[in-house]
This record gives C-alpha cells, sequence and structure tokens, in this order.
C-alpha cells in the first residue's frame, strides 16, 4: 500500500510481523518524471538485527545505459505514537542500471523496531515516508511532465503537517521559485533579532535574501525546476535547525549536517547556517 504526494511517497506495510518474504517492494510511485519504488528487507539484508531500506529506480532493467539519476533523499520511519521519534535518514548518490538502489542496510535495529510500545508498529502497521528530490536527469524521463501522472508543482511544508491542499502557484524570489503558502513560522526571526511572527515562505525566502544577499550568489544552476529544489530544501534545513531544543535529536543534527553539506557543495554561500548548526550541537 503507498500513498503520493508531490515529492513525498507514503509505504504503509501491513501485518508487518507475519511476513514471510526476504524482501518486499513497494507499489510504484513517480516523482519528477521517473519511476521508483522502495525496497525492504524485514529481516535485513546482509544484516540479520537490523531492518534495511532502499530506494530503487523502477524497471531499471530496461533503463538505458546511459541513463543516470541523481537523487537526494530522506526516508522518514514514523514513530506513530511519538512523532518526534521517529527515525530520519538522509542519503544523495547517482542512481542507473548498474547501480539502481541506494539505501541503508541499518534503518533500525530489530529490536528496537519490535519493541512494545515502541511506536513503530502500531496495529502492526509500519510506515515509511521518502522525500525525494532528482537534482538531475541525464537521458529520458519515464514520464513526460506534461502526463498526468508526473509530479505536480512542490507543495510548502505544512506547520500544522497536515494533508490539505495547497494552491501551486509560483511566485519568483531573487530568480528562485517558491510557493506562496501561508503559516510557515519565520525560524529566521531568531538570527535577526525580529519579534517572533508568522511568515509565508515567500516572505521567509526573502528574508534569507535580504540578510543574507550572498547565500545564492555562486549557484549557476539555471534549471527553475532544480532551483526551486534547491530553495525547499533549504528552507526545510532550515526549519530544522531552529525547532525547539526539545525536538532536536542527533539523528536530526546528523541529517542537518549531510544537507548543508551538499547545499554548500552546490555552491550555496551558507556561513551562517553553518554557525547556527555549531551551536546547536555545542547546547
Amino acid at each position: 500500500m503507498g500513498n503520493q504526494v508531490d515529492r513525498k511517497f507514503t509505504w504503509v506495510i501491513k501485518n508487518f510481523s507475519t511476513l514471510q518474504s526476504e524482501k518486499i517492494y513497494s507499489d510504484e510511485f513517480v516523482i519528477s518524471g521517473c519511476k521508483w519504488r522502495l525496497l525492504a528487507f524485514p529481516e535485513g539484508n546482509n544484516s540479520p538485527n537490523n531492518f534495511s531500506l532502499y530506494l530503487i529506480v523502477a524497471d531499471y532493467e530496461s533503463l538505458p545505459s546511459e541513463c543516470k539519476r541523481n537523487v537526494f533523499f530522506t526516508f522518514t520511519l514514523v514513530n506513530q505514537l511519538h512523532e518526534r521519534l521517529s527515525r530520519v535518514k538522509v542519503a544523495r548518490n547517482w542512481l542507473d542500471q548498474k547501480a539502481p538502489d541506494w539505501g541503508f542496510t541499518s534503518m533500525i535495529s530489530l529490536i528496537e523496531l519490535h519493541a512494545k510500545d515502541g511506536g513503530y508498529l502500531l496495529n502492526d502497521e509500519l510506515k515509511i515516508v521518502i522525500e525525494l528530490y532528482v537534482l538531475e536527469v541525464i537521458g529520458k524521463l519515464d514520464v513526460p511532465e506534461e502526463s498526468k501522472e508526473a509530479t505536480k508543482p512542490l507543495k510548502t511544508m505544512n506547520h500544522n503537517d497536515d494533508d490539505e491542499d495547497i494552491p501551486g502557484d509560483l511566485v519568483d524570489v531573487n530568480g528562485f521559485q517558491v510557493l506562496p503558502s501561508q503559516g510557515e513560522v519565520c525560524v529566521l526571526l531568531v538570527l535577526v533579532l525580529i519579534t517572533p511572527s508568522f511568515y509565508s515562505k515567500v516572505g521567509l525566502a526573502r528574508l534569507i535574501f535580504e540578510e543574507h544577499p550572498a547565500t545564492a550568489l555562486e549557484c549557476r544552476t539555471k534549471n527553475q525546476s532544480l532551483r526551486t529544489s534547491y530553495m525547499n530544501l533549504l528552507l526545510s534545513l532550515i526549519k530544522m535547525l531552529f525547532k525547539g531544543p526539545e525536538e532536536q535529536s542527533k539523528d536530526d543534527l546528523s541529517d542537518a549536517e549531510a544537507a548543508l553539506v551538499y547545499m554548500t557543495s552546490l555552491a550555496f554561500k551558507l556561513d551562517w547556517l553553518e554557525k547556527k548548526l555549531n551551536e546547536v550541537k555545542e547546547s
């Protein structure tokens, strides 16, 4: 069973404790014109004490040898009793016919996964969410962008994390297309010492460029789809770093560090955000 919303795909594995298969696949889903599946090993993949989880190119056997896909994604193993305890891991890699999958041999230990009242298995259902950014595609797409199957414009992250529909109109902010949804907490207000208030995602993006104008000056990518993905990743990273201390875990900080390294590799100037990360790690 699976459910896709924009760049996120949710996979609910039912009757998990009674699964007989060594490995199981999710339904196929489409993000950024490419077809994907999730692959799980309930008893571990060459790691018998862990649950293993991977992203895989669907029908990779028929993928032309010259086709490659550069992806950045997060896996969330949802804790259905205590959401802030959900297990999150981040990865980035090129996928192609010869190397069609990437993920984690030890997503979580089986002891922790099966723990009574641990929260990961509720009514014997395991909930997995992937958020996938396709950063570059070499070769043709599986699904033309104008097709109804192709991914719709990226929605913003809701402050209340519900699934209500949000308008998909984009606003240009310093050459980056940003969704104008309301309700995003302007976490950067902590940096600029303004009285906390609510800003739209557009407002948050504008504030970034006002306070840190060099942030994206060296980002040479002209592809608007990629620029939108980069900006949403940056906004998600900021939200992660400015959560309350009680909501931050070592995994959160590790994921934030990985995302920051990646954004820096794209020529974003984020020394101001790196300073915040170091402050959080030392607190």
